[in-house]
């Protein structure tokens, strides 16, 4: 699945239109947690497609139970040297419109309006959407499109896979609220991870650990496997699943504030499967002070250093519980505790084969050193006490709370 992401990113094949029980499952937590989260609010849907993608519908079927003031979507031009992101093709609501031009449907992206102030006082759904051309071809980059991020209060859609850096940026010069749909790596990304550490953005409600169906353009190329599982859930067609998927927003949440219940360290090493079956122990960095959670529920209630846990973690942050320090990516660019101890030197990659190359990479992620005769790919440095491993990204923490505070 991994690989069909990133293919997708190097095509930019940015097709994925997103199913209606998705964006209602996470809408649903916010409402939980505030019921007005919406009410009043101004909400943007941008790199939308009506044709295809289910955030219009979802948000103007509820828009008098959201208590929304307006919503806006937006669609791109169908024709366009920009294969990047969404395109809208001519649906049946816009043929049978005088507003119709075969030449615009091409060239022009869509914005398809919600008003209570336009429509009046009656109750509003999706058969009160109104619909006209954009000037130009609906780039969320574009003048008229920055107009309409001003103008919202909240930001949502699924943006193109290959522009999710620039998209969030785009937000965020804005300073708007905003809920959008990426892949959990792009927490490793220096224009994003920041913005987690500091709590002005965190992981939306629905968890990264589970398949999310996707439907796709007709020409796509589904693996067997993955159409496999779209149909276990139930979809039939050109449906694929991404299994790393999650929403990034800066909306509240009541899931974000619930602590981890957690063991001790010595309980972990008894009856947590991960830690048991490393030897029932936690390892230590060779070039962070630090110790490595392979998984969350690994983590110990009774250790008050510092912790490297898989970018998973954040699924279950709860930011009155604990503190990120930074991320392993070699650089001393985050919180001094999160720096690194050591930088290697003529580091080497040793390889499954027997060939060797460049150890750079040693050099950009926390380091392990192997106990036992080394096997598979593993790396050496002058100044390595022995073989060593690197690890995946992980994010540096510490316990935020008290010894007996904590549960």
């Amino acid at each position: 699945m991994q690989k069909n992401l990133q293919e997708a990113k190097n095509a930019k094949n940015d097709e994925f239109y997103t199913q209606y029980d998705y964006i209602q499952r996470e809408i649903n937590a916010y409402l939980e947690f505030d019921q007005d989260a919406f009410r009043g609010k101004t909400v943007l849907l941008p790199c939308n497609d009506l044709e295809h993608s289910n955030f219009t519908g979802f948000f103007a079927q509820n828009f008098e139970y959201f208590g929304l003031k307006k919503l806006i979507s937006t669609s791109y031009a169908k024709n366009s040297n920009k294969q990047f992101t969404f395109q809208f093709y001519a649906s049946e609501l816009e043929k049978n419109s005088p507003k119709y031009d075969p030449a615009k449907t091409d060239t022009n992206g869509k914005i398809f309006i919600l008003d209570r102030a336009a429509n009046g006082t009656h109750r509003l759904d999706i058969h009160d959407l109104k619909w006209d051309y954009l000037q130009g071809d609906g780039d969320f980059r574009s003048p008229e499109v920055k107009a309409l991020r001003d103008e919202a209060d909240i930001i949502i859609t699924n943006p193109p896979f290959s522009l999710f850096r620039e998209f969030l940026s785009w937000i965020i010069e804005a300073d708007k609220k905003f809920l959008i749909i990426g892949n959990i790596n792009c927490i490793t990304y220096k224009e994003v991870f920041p913005l987690i550490k500091d709590n002005k953005i965190w992981l939306g409600a629905s968890g990264s650990n589970r398949d999310v169906v996707f439907e796709v353009p007709e020409d796509y190329e589904v693996s067997p496997s993955d159409r496999a599982k779209a149909e276990k859930l139930g979809y039939f067609g050109n449906y694929t699943t991404q299994r790393n998927t999650c929403w990034f927003t800066n909306l509240d949440h009541g899931r974000r504030h619930e602590p981890l219940i957690l063991m001790n360290m010595a309980d972990n090493m008894k009856f947590n499967k991960t830690i048991v079956k490393q030897g029932k122990k936690y390892f230590k960095y060779d070039n962070y002070d630090a110790i490595d959670v392979p998984v969350t529920q690994a983590i110990p209630s009774d250790y008050d250093g510092v912790m490297g846990v898989p970018v998973s973690f954040l699924d279950k942050y709860c930011p009155e519980q604990f503190e990120i320090l930074g991320l392993t990516s070699g650089r001393n660019e985050f919180d001094k505790e999160a720096w690194p101890t050591k930088r290697y030197e003529n580091a080497l990659q040793h390889n499954s084969d027997g060939t060797t190359a460049s150890g750079s990479k040693a050099n950009t992620r926390a380091t392990i050193l192997l106990e036992d005769e080394p096997t598979g790919v593993y790396y050496t440095a002058d100044n390595a006490d022995g073989p060593f491993q690197i690890m995946y990204a992980r994010i540096l923490i510490r316990w935020k709370q008290p010894p007996e505070q904590r549960i």
